[in-house]
């Protein structure tokens, strides 16, 4: 039944609140704060998020959107933030009295960002859920969103794979359960088992800050929801039915399934293969059955599944049974993997006894069968006690059953049932869990009641299935060792397994198997109508045909998609943005993180070897001396390097048969040769071996990464990936091959590529790597780009421009500059056509191709190819450094093969230590007494990440200053300064320097009016200063009082009022300089009017204001302004004084009009007296003023 209520307001800011009887989690998207949906750059979305009772909710402007019955989280998607909310679920299972499973049957996306979304919800509201809350305006007139960015997500989270339990931990079996606390503690959760835990991460950090008092209601409000992925189901068996003889009770009997899926290499059927570098392995699912007896007893019995634990991969295809199965690193390189997952498997479950059904004839199966059990021989876990894998007292126990050979006969899969005496002592050993009620009372009150109980028998050991899917065969073998341990908990207790629930248990089991194939394969289980009715009819034959067929179309066309949205969920996006909760303290702590990165991660060097050879089809065995190219450089002295990274190009020949497929077998010999060659010089010097960490392949275009053997407890998240480009992409003749991993926390890729053919083809080599570069995608989307180093090699095909006689006199005198300025690739790169900022190294070798076989001639065949330098090496990365760069003397190809070696600078982070750092500065920072949280949400901003002032950086000294904290201000100390003269005999130097260094005398603080010489000093600049401001030669105002009749003023007192100017008045500033007109707005005509034009052009600023009761003559109004030399007669130099009165009016209207002034009348000012002062507001009588229109230039 709904709990949850989910409102939502627009105004101050957008806020989403989640509801319940007595309180409410509120969500709110700061308004300050940039809108994340419109951003461009790559800062997670951030919101604030409050804890509150129901009373402190104003709920003014609050609408109505919804009811759920729990949170699953939040989520960025498409730069919006959703939050996920479980709005329908229904009633899956009852594993004891007041355990209840739900599974989800519907969810909703709740836009925190954005109310447009809002529209596409569809909710039925009844008159009472609205009774404080108002659904707030009508959106019948908004426009409906259709393309929400949630739909596959929603479709996802509401397929009836996920549950969820408000009663108990969902993610723990039973056993683990009752060791722990009765009460149900959010912060027990197993991560592995966890689906949402990317989601709810945020609200789980916030849940962790707060005070025990407010985590106790957090918890009670059961707002936040965890959930698994799998299988849940219960039966009901009638009290009729005789379980055990000596219990009677009125009261039925549940048995029940629990299938959790872990999340950690979670995926579809093809996309999810094999092991990773951490231990954990694809569709990892622990069943647990629980038969529950009144009045309390409960039997609980574990088992595991997961894909074979070795790195391997599955390729699609349309033709059931016929995909290709590949092995992609060697056995020394899966060991630390394989012993990790089955070193996790013994510490959590004890004992293992892996049961192994793949076929031993199969193709692709063998292969994976004979290296499972290679590396089952080799786990130190085996080998504990002094006996073989089957040993009884070995923790790691192995049962090779072929399914497929044993189930041919007449007894069809029947004769499965014959593994039971090879596990029989086994599951002897490992038992099962029992425990027991306190009390054997149970009345119809308390029958939904959560009991204490007690520990009988704890289960010592378990299972592990697998075949190659981990679905149908596996799924019918563990119903099996599922009935063998209820029989034996029904022979201990003198009872016996009773048909109904034999049948019971036979539905349930197929009813898991039909679960966990749709998750994994898109389809129902194979297989399951023998597992439901125990033996196989034509209807049930005709299902799994049905069932195969739908399975060969989603894998090809569908499993992409899901993959991807599997990949969002876990938050495994490589340009994913995880939502981040505004918290103040956190943005410090992580800050101080980051200052103080050293106390938790360090760096070191490792040497990096990179080489490329096209080999031109020549088939050499694996004995082949490649020495002069691997260990070109290497002497006793220098460190070997740590990775070496082989490129080859044409180990195939391409013809029209070969381009459009792969064929591993040269490649094979390849690897042999190489490794040989490398191992050969380690036994020399005793030191580490070097294993092949994956290989890769594009028909005839192969890279290989070998890696010292003590460096791979350093390396994770291996994978491959290729692209073709040629025949526009469908043959694999031309294209690249890609390998990428991590290195403790850097990240690395190499890349080999085999580019266009042909001197005039640079631009589809161009086009070559730009398909390659922005197509090529490794598992969660991650492309080249996103690595801190990152290689290219191979054969590029990139010519040099010149005539190939001249290329060979210029090869002779070993001019590689001028080949090299003439070389395609070196232009193309210039250009930002190509490889843009790679580097190469400096090219100090001859010309890689062609040469005659076996010889040191260039092309002496009937082409007479260019030399030309097709083999190169490019590098991108700070963490990179070339060291060498050079070719090597192979000659049994017409290349040849380059190589370069790189210091690379590995960072390496301690996660435990920066955890433990961040948790002792969190807790140094919420107990700081200088910070004062926010009482309310709306107190908060995104905006004010400061409220703490930081620590000094060094003991004795201030912390750093802030827009929040100055250092300078604290203990009451004033903001303006008080400066005090050394004496009363000195002035402050107004005239200081601004050089804070400068120590001349001329630059001191403070002047000696005493003095002579420094008053002097004072007096020659202060009379330089009184002048005014000094400006461009002929630049001067002319100032003309208004004609207004009586009362207006004289020329005689204009010149009294504006002459006087002799500098700045005590206590003003002086006016500031007018900038100089622009060429472009300056005049150096002469008027051709009726007055010879003689004076220079005269303008002055429009921003400049008109003094009360003038108009100024001179405006830039668009027009230019020319003066008029004050030499001419004096008829000329009298015009009719009604101009003054109108003469702004005038110049405005006709500089509007655009007209030509030339032969317009101009206006002077009255002639100036003798000796009078030339200063910015002197009269300037003797020019003439006139108009002129701006042209524009």
């Amino acid at each position: 039944m709904p709990g949850l209520r989910v409102f939502s307001r627009d105004n101050p800011q957008r806020t989403l609140a989640i509801t319940t009887t007595d309180f409410a989690l509120i969500f709110k998207h700061g308004s300050t704060a940039p809108a994340i949906n419109k951003s461009l750059n790559n800062d997670p979305p951030r919101c604030l998020v409050e804890f509150a009772t129901l009373q402190s909710i104003d709920p003014k402007d609050y609408r109505a959107l919804g009811e759920g019955v729990g949170t699953l989280g939040l989520i960025t998607l498409g730069r919006e933030v959703f939050l996920c909310i479980v709005t329908a679920c229904s009633d899956a299972a009852a594993v004891r009295p007041g355990e209840r499973v739900s599974k989800i049957d519907n969810v909703d996306f709740f836009c925190l960002t954005n109310s447009d979304y809002e529209n596409g919800l569809e909710y039925e509201y009844e008159s009472s859920a609205t009774e404080e809350f108002s659904r707030g305006p009508s959106f019948e007139n908004k426009e409906m969103v259709t393309d929400h960015p949630f739909l596959a997500l929603k479709k996802l989270l509401s397929d009836g794979s996920f549950y969820f339990s408000l009663d108990f931990n969902l993610t723990d079996r039973l056993q683990d359960r009752s060791e722990k606390s009765t009460a149900f503690d959010i912060e027990s959760l197993d991560e592995d088992m966890l689906w949402n835990s990317y989601m709810i991460h945020p609200l789980l950090l916030f849940r962790s800050h707060l005070s025990p008092a407010e985590k106790l209601r957090l918890d009670s409000s059961q707002i936040l929801t965890c959930v698994i992925r799998g299988f849940s189901g219960t039966l009901t068996i009638p009290a009729s039915i005789s379980i055990l003889p000596q219990l009677r009770t009125s009261h039925p009997s549940t048995l029940t399934i629990i299938s959790r899926q872990s999340s950690r290499r979670a995926g579809t059927r093809f996309n999810s293969r094999g092991i990773d570098d951490d231990g954990h392995v694809a569709n990892f699912v622990e069943t647990e059955t629980i038969f529950w007896i009144p009045p309390n007893i409960t039997f609980s019995y574990v088992q595991v599944r997961g894909s074979v634990p070795i790195f391997w991969e599955q390729a699609t295809g349309f033709l059931p049974g016929q995909q290709k199965i590949e092995i992609t690193r060697s056995s020394e390189a899966t060991q630390h993997a394989f012993n990790k997952h089955f070193e996790n498997l013994e510490l959590e479950y004890g004992a293992i006894h892996v049961v192994n059904l793949l076929s031993k004839l199969k193709s692709g199966e063998s292969e994976l069968s004979a290296e499972f059990s290679n590396q089952l021989r080799k786990s130190s876990l085996s080998q504990k006690a002094d006996s073989s894998i089957f040993s009884n007292h070995a923790l790691l126990r192995a049962t090779e059953f072929d399914f497929h050979a044993e189930t041919r006969g007449p007894l069809g899969y029947g004769a499965s049932s014959q593994i039971k005496p090879e596990l029989s002592d086994s599951s002897d050993g490992f038992a099962y869990f029992l425990s027991e009620g306190v009390g054997s009372a149970i009345s119809d009150e308390n029958q939904n009641e959560p009991r204490s109980s007690y520990v009988i028998l704890q289960q010592e050991g378990v299972f592990r299935t697998n075949c190659l899917d981990c679905l149908d065969r596996t799924n019918l073998v563990q119903t099996i060792i599922s009935s063998m341990a209820l029989e034996s908990f029904m022979l201990q207790r003198k009872g016996r397994l009773h048909p109904e629930i034999q049948l019971r248990h036979s539905t349930l089991w197929a009813d898991n198997g039909d679960a966990l194939s749709k998750i994994y394969a898109g389809t129902g289980a194979l297989k399951s109508s023998f597992t439901r009715h125990g033996k196989m009819s034509i209807a049930g034959a005709l299902a799994d045909a049905r069932k195969t067929a739908t399975r060969l179309y989603v894998n090809n066309f569908s499993d992409k998609a899901r993959q991807k949205t599997i990949d969002l969920l876990l938050g495994r996006l490589t340009d994913q943005l995880p939502v981040h909760l505004y918290d103040p303290i956190n943005d410090l702590v992580a800050d101080e993180l980051n200052r103080r990165a050293l106390e938790y991660s360090s760096t070191k060097s490792i040497k990096i070897w990179t080489g490329s050879f096209n080999v031109n089809g020549r088939h050499r065995g694996p004995d082949v001396d490649l020495a002069p190219w691997l260990w070109a450089g290497a002497d006793e002295q220098t460190e070997d390097p740590t990775i070496f990274a082989v490129g080859f190009q044409e180990i195939v020949s391409l013809s029209p048969q070969q381009i459009m497929s792969t064929d591993p077998t040269t490649r094979k010999v390849w690897e042999v040769a190489v490794r040989n060659c490398l191992n050969s010089r380690t036994r020399l010097k005793g030191t580490a071996k070097y294993v092949l960490l994956r290989s890769g392949q594009l028909v005839g275009a192969a890279l290989m990464v070998y890696v010292r053997e003590d460096a791979l407890r350093d390396i994770k998240n291996v994978e491959g990936s290729v692209k073709k480009t040629g025949l526009s992409g469908m043959a694999g003749n031309k294209g690249g091959c890609a390998i990428r991993f991590e290195y403790s926390n850097t990240r690395i890729c190499f890349v080999t590529a085999h580019l266009a053919a042909g001197f005039a083809n640079y631009d589809e080599r161009n086009r070559d790597y730009e398909t390659i570069y922005h197509g090529l995608r490794f598992q969660k989307n991650r492309a080249i780009e996103n690595h801190d180093a990152v290689v290219w090699l191979g054969d590029f095909n990139y010519r040099i421009g010149l005539d190939g006689q001249f290329v060979r006199e210029l090869v002779a005198q070993k001019d590689y500059q001028k080949l090299y300025n003439n070389d395609q690739l070196n232009l193309q790169m210039l250009a930002g056509r190509a490889f843009p900022f790679y580097t190469e190294g400096l090219i100090t070798f001859p010309p890689t191709y062609k040469y005659d076989i076996d010889s040191d001639t260039y092309d002496t065949s009937e082409k007479a190819r260019i030399p030309a330098w097709c083999d190169r090496i490019l590098w991108r990365g700070p963490c990179l450094r070339q060291m060498d760069y050079d070719t090597a003397n192979l000659r049994f190809s017409d290349h040849r093969p380059v190589w370069a070696t790189f210091s690379c600078v590995i960072n390496v982070v301690d996660e435990a230590a920066k955890a433990t750092l961040r948790r002792i500065l969190y807790t140094e920072r919420r107990n700081d007494p200088y910070y004062v949280p926010s009482k309310s949400i709306e107190q908060a901003s995104p905006q004010s990440e400061e409220h703490i002032p930081p620590t000094p950086i060094a003991p004795g000294l201030p912390p750093a200053s802030s827009d929040n904290h100055r250092w300078w201000l604290e203990n009451g100390a004033p903001v303006r300064s008080a400066l005090r003269p050394p004496g009363d005999e000195y002035n402050l130097n107004i005239h200081h320097s601004s050089n804070p260094f400068s120590s001349s005398r001329s630059d001191t603080s403070w002047i000696n009016t005493h003095d002579s010489t420094e008053r002097q000093t004072i007096t020659n600049k202060h009379d330089s200063v009184s002048q005014g401001p000094h400006f461009p030669p002929g630049l001067r105002v002319q100032i003309l009082p208004v004609n207004r009749g009586a009362g207006s003023h004289s020329p005689s007192s204009l010149d009294n009022t504006t002459n006087r100017y002799t500098g700045p008045l005590d206590n003003e500033k002086a006016a500031p300089p007018i900038p100089r007109k622009p060429v472009s707005l300056s005049s150096k005509q002469c008027l051709t009017g009726s007055w010879p034009a003689t004076g220079a052009t005269q303008t002055v600023a429009d921003t400049e204001p008109t003094p009360k009761g003038y108009n100024v003559m001179e405006r830039n109004l668009g027009c230019k302004v020319n003066t008029i030399n004050a030499s001419s007669t004096s008829s000329e130099r009298s015009p009719d004084t009604s101009l003054l009165n109108n003469i702004w009016l005038d110049r405005q209207k006709e500089c509007g009009q655009g007209k030509n002034f030339h032969n317009t009348p101009s206006v002077r000012s009255p002639p100036r007296s003798t000796g009078e002062v030339n200063d910015l507001l002197s009269g300037a009588g003797d020019e003439i003023i006139g108009w002129k229109p701006l042209i524009p230039q």
